[in-house]
């Protein structure tokens, strides 16, 4: 496949809208940088493929993929429907993973951020570097912690001689942005993902877009933080898991 150069790839909106809650992989392609798009063919592509690390999108019709179009295709897969043969060719064990889709309605207050929790800058790497292997994905859509730090968008509080929770906008898109919440096993429980979480909703809004909330339906403690901040289900949804993991 083409990868498309990055002045070309808002010619490719058109193949992801219109933008909705949820895992916007493209947009925070488009939008930060990070990532990069490929197309079976330009122009005029027939197969769009948006990417992260470790997280994809794809659109357009699967039988104009050729062979070893996806060979490097691992991780979770965000597509319609139709893309599920085409991916379970590449894969057997392909898995559904569930997910449900939140959006934190604007009449709704959060509380007003903790003390203890503050925005991450660069100086600050170091500290999400050193999170525990568990909390790592925290940083991977925005390509590696010193990436994330210097961009000075996450929010994190500091307990037991580290960074013990962090909050980031995952997916950046035009009217939304999709939080993801780390927070290591040992301060869990705590209340720091909620605190986290609160502060970044703030900056989220103040950038004139909805903050939006996706986990898995069995995903008790994540629910139990989106409920508390007042996020409200909106769809459900799915990823597909190739050739990795559906976290437990």
């Amino acid at each position: 496949m083409l990868t498309i150069p990055a002045d070309a790839r808002p010619e490719l909106r058109r193949w992801f809208a219109p933008e909705r809650p949820g895992p916007l992989i493209f947009e925070q392609v488009a939008r930060t940088g990070r990532g990069r798009c490929r197309v079976d063919r330009w122009p005029d592509p027939r197969v769009v493929l948006a990417e992260l690390p470790g997280n994809y999108a794809l659109r357009g019709d699967p039988g104009y993929l050729a062979d070893g179009d996806l060979d490097d295709v691992a991780g979770f897969v965000e597509a319609p429907p139709e893309w599920l043969p085409a991916l379970r060719a590449l894969d057997p064990a392909t898995a559904v993973w569930d997910r449900l889709v939140a959006a934190l309605p604007a009449a709704v207050a959060v509380p007003p951020p903790a003390r203890d929790v503050r925005l991450l800058t660069a100086a600050d790497a170091p500290a999400l570097a050193a999170l525990d292997e568990e909390s790592a994905w925290i940083h991977e859509t925005w390509g590696g912690p010193e990436v994330l730090a210097a961009a000075e968008v996450a929010y994190g509080a500091t307990a037991g001689g580290g960074l013990a929770s962090v909050a980031v906008p995952f997916y950046v898109g035009g009217g939304h942005e999709d939080i993801g919440v780390a927070t290591v096993p040992a301060q869990r429980r705590r209340g720091l993902s909620t605190a986290c979480a609160a502060a970044l909703i703030a900056d989220v809004r103040t950038r004139g877009r909805t903050p939006t909330w996706t986990t898995s339906p069995d995903n008790t403690a994540s629910l139990a933080v989106a409920a508390r901040l007042g996020f409200v289900p909106v769809r459900e949804d799915v990823l597909y898991a190739v050739r990795t993991v559906v976290p437990g």
